[in-house]
């Protein structure tokens, strides 16, 4: 079992060797026991990414999934820096943050679900560099946290972007050592629950993976990213124009009203800033 950093490695290693290497430049780490368990498994956070009562569905409204629609878009610098001014000045944030609080907050709203139900936006979260010392250069394991930013559908969207901003900081500033260590007992003691899916989001930020560095032999990688669209998760794609600028592509999947309002949310927020849908 890997993860996407442990895959980049893996293939980084094919491609080395692929252009005449003996050996790759970063040697497969095993060490599986330093992602075990304690021997006296202790849960200290609530984990609200995991399902607690596997026996009973969650109650609320649940989002269907007939009639998605998939489109994929495109969020250039200046789309990110237009976001950026519903933020506070004394707010730092990152690309991901603003633009994770903008797609969970677009999104909710255009599902028109209960304000009274809750919903997740889940992220997924490399942990490799926050245990002390961190794990070993090439453990190309699952070393993947899933923290949650949870919140009531009517506070989400009816409060500015900062409040969903807020909570999606919070949600990384989760995933330390003791978070990973209880994740772990967490997943012994009660039987590898399942990630919660009802009304939840999940992100993950692919354009630090250095799958577009992976060379075989006839250069790097024009385009790299998931096969499919998956149905609740949407994934930061790395990109680049014309001009050599970064740009992020972003899929999305909604039914197909929700995804007409959802083009209109997003819409709102870049206002000078036409969105690009992109095709891959």
């Amino acid at each position: 079992m890997g993860d996407g950093t442990g895959l980049s490695q893996f293939m980084t290693a094919i491609g080395e060797i692929a252009r005449g290497a003996l050996v790759p430049s970063t040697p497969p780490v095993w060490e599986r026991h330093l992602l075990s368990a304690r021997d006296a498994p202790l849960i200290t956070y609530q984990h609200e990414e995991y399902s607690h009562n596997t026996s009973s569905p969650e109650n609320g409204t649940i989002i269907s999934v007939d009639n998605l629609v998939c489109r994929s878009f495109l969020f250039r610098q200046s789309h990110i820096s237009s976001l950026r001014r519903f933020v506070p000045h004394n707010l730092r944030c990152s690309t991901f943050d603003i633009l994770s609080a903008c797609l969970w907050r677009c999104r909710t709203k255009a599902l028109e679900l209960d304000p009274n139900d809750d919903v997740r936006l889940i992220c997924i979260v490399n942990a490799r560099f926050k245990f002390n010392p961190p794990l070993p250069l090439g453990y190309y394991g699952n070393a993947l946290g899933f923290p949650a930013a949870s919140s009531s559908i009517g506070k989400l969207t009816q409060n500015p972007i900062e409040y969903a901003l807020k909570l999606v900081k919070q949600a990384k500033t989760k995933v330390t050592e003791e978070y990973m260590k209880s994740t772990m007992d967490l997943l012994v003691t009660r039987g590898r629950p399942n990630v919660k899916l009802a009304r939840s989001y999940i992100v993950s930020d692919l354009t630090r993976a250095q799958f577009k560095e992976i060379d075989f032999g006839w250069g790097e990688a024009v385009l790299v990213g998931p096969e499919t669209f998956w149905e609740l998760i949407s994934f930061y794609i790395p990109s680049k124009n014309k001009k050599g600028d970064d740009e992020i592509i972003v899929p999305v999947c909604l039914p197909a009203s929700a995804m007409k309002n959802f083009v209109k949310e997003l819409e709102d927020m870049l206002k000078d800033e036409p969105t690009v849908h992109a095709d891959i």
